[in-house]
């Protein structure tokens, strides 16, 4: 009777050890009313109680960048309701205008739209293309070619239009605008500059224009904020390129040269006399009998 109370007492642990293994495989093959995952997931440690390995770190999705102007669900974006500024601003993203002002340069483009990242719109915008050609010129208050000592000559500029084109752009198509053939001309003056806008709306008036231009020469290859400046008075301007005068130094009141464009202001040459006395390395030294 005591070896059967042992046999029954052996037996418990047994038992329960197999119904933990049933329900065990039962509940990892799956089984059951509810085979859908619970609201806070699957088990990471039932996973690795059973393959022996802890389970795949998840992998958070790549972002991908957001497009300035989505196409919607009609094939466009909707530009209207945008400013002259929010135009000009999406305007600017199609434009491309010539690397230089040289004889070989061509047109201005305005590019086809990316579907779905920038366009195209769903109702076409008016675009301006317009060249002007630019003189340079003294104010005559001091020499045009100053001293080493001095600063250089005050500057005016007159602008006169080329050319003008008006398009009425979507993003769709490419467009193409031809510069003049006049602005690019190797035979034009050191005294001589040219200029391009792109922007939108109606023609620019006269307070548009600017008033001023800083012309930053070589500069503007190390910093931009000492590089060419053209502040037009509008948000209108998309883009804008300007091809100053080779040699503005030299030009007289009248906008033409009146001295030697291929001499520096302000750099001397090592040839020329100078009132300053010469040092010589004998000036130190006593004179011997």
């Amino acid at each position: 009777m005591s070896r059967s109370r042992r046999g029954a007492r052996g037996g418990r642990p047994a038992a329960g050890l197999l119904a933990a293994l049933v329900l065990l495989l039962t509940g990892c093959s799956g089984g059951g009313a509810d085979t859908g995952d619970t609201a806070a997931g699957p088990s990471v440690s039932a996973a690795t109680s059973v393959t022996g390995a802890p389970a795949p770190a998840a992998t958070a999705p790549s972002a991908s960048p957001t497009p300035p102007y989505p196409t919607g669900s009609a094939g466009c974006h909707p530009g209207d309701g945008w400013t002259q500024k929010e135009t000009a601003d999406w305007v600017r993203l199609e434009s491309e205008t010539p690397d230089t002002f040289t004889p070989a340069a061509g047109s201005v483009r305005l590019r086809t739209s990316l579907l779905g990242y920038d366009g195209p719109l769903c109702a076409p915008v008016t675009v301006q293309v317009q060249f002007w050609k630019l003189t340079y010129g003294s104010t005559g208050k001091r020499d045009v070619v100053p001293r080493p000592t001095e600063s250089g000559p005050d500057y005016y500029f007159s602008m006169r239009s080329l050319g003008r084109t008006q398009v009425r752009f979507d993003g769709t198509a490419e467009k193409s605008v031809p510069v003049p053939k006049s602005l690019y001309d190797d035979n034009r003056t050191v005294c001589e500059g040219a200029l391009l806008a792109v922007y939108v709306g109606k023609p620019l008036l006269d307070r548009e224009l600017p008033k001023e231009i800083r012309i930053g020469g070589s500069l503007s290859d190390y910093d931009p904020l000492l590089g060419d400046h053209v502040p037009f008075r509008t948000e209108r301007i998309a883009e804008q390129q300007l091809s100053p005068p080779t040699a503005p130094q030299v030009c007289g009141p009248d906008g033409t040269p009146t001295a030697d464009p291929s001499r520096t202001p302000g750099l001397t040459d090592p040839l020329d006399p100078t009132d300053r006395p010469s040092f010589d390395l004998g000036d130190l030294m006593p004179a011997t009998p």
